[in-house]
């Protein structure tokens, strides 16, 4: 079962967005051969700011991750694509959807949403984010769904889309209706949502 991920920010020097582009797409056949990579997801927030988004089923899968190919090519790149150094968030996922079938399309379109518990209401938090995994799984359009625990305390969800019309589907659904309802209850601040686009993606095949 999915437990551990990273969220990687990357800023990209003025001039570089190509070459990172690039980057990406020839990272990609690299991390398919990573077995225990279970989903991998390269996304843009805007003009020359990039991430990464990954997921895995335990700590040592993580670790194994970020001292293969792609982390090692990535930090050989620093200085040439980067205008600093990644900022690289540990996380923990407690609730998930991933696809159960090949996807018909690629995902192009992500959501992430942060936030931090109201004080003393963290367990009621993580409730509710994971009683939210069944209403993802009733939502098609939704390829894959994280509910995450940053390092910084922060929780959040991540998920991916194959078009604006899925992104839009979700975020005028149950899931942020029922996070509204109980914002002045569960959430210590206003959540901070971004609109990412997804670049390149490896999700499981079952």
């Amino acid at each position: 079962m999915v437990s551990k991920g990273l969220l990687v920010r990357l800023e990209v020097k003025s001039g570089k967005d190509a070459e990172v582009e690039t980057f990406f797409r020839s990272a990609l056949p690299m991390i398919q051969q990573e077995v225990n990579t279970i989903a991998w997801f390269a996304i843009r927030f805007g003009k020359s700011e990039y991430g990464i988004f990954d997921v895995f089923e335990t700590e040592e899968a993580r670790e194994e991750h970020l001292q293969g190919s792609v982390a090692k090519i990535l930090t050989q790149q620093i200085n040439t694509l980067f205008s600093e150094p990644p900022k690289i968030q540990r996380l923990d996922v407690f609730a998930r959807k991933l696809p159960t079938t090949v996807t018909p399309q690629p995902d192009t379109k992500a959501v992430l949403l942060t936030f931090k518990a109201k004080e003393g209401h963290n367990q009621e938090v993580e409730r509710f984010l994971a009683e939210a995994e069944a209403l993802a799984r009733n939502e098609p359009d939704t390829t894959a769904w994280f509910a995450i625990k940053l390092d910084n305390n922060e929780y959040g969800i991540f998920d991916v889309f194959p078009d604006n019309g899925g992104r839009f589907k979700h975020l005028t659904g149950q899931i942020p209706r029922e996070l509204a309802k109980h914002a002045l209850s569960l959430l210590g601040s206003m959540p901070d949502m971004e609109l990412p686009t997804v670049l390149q993606e490896k999700l499981p095949i079952h």
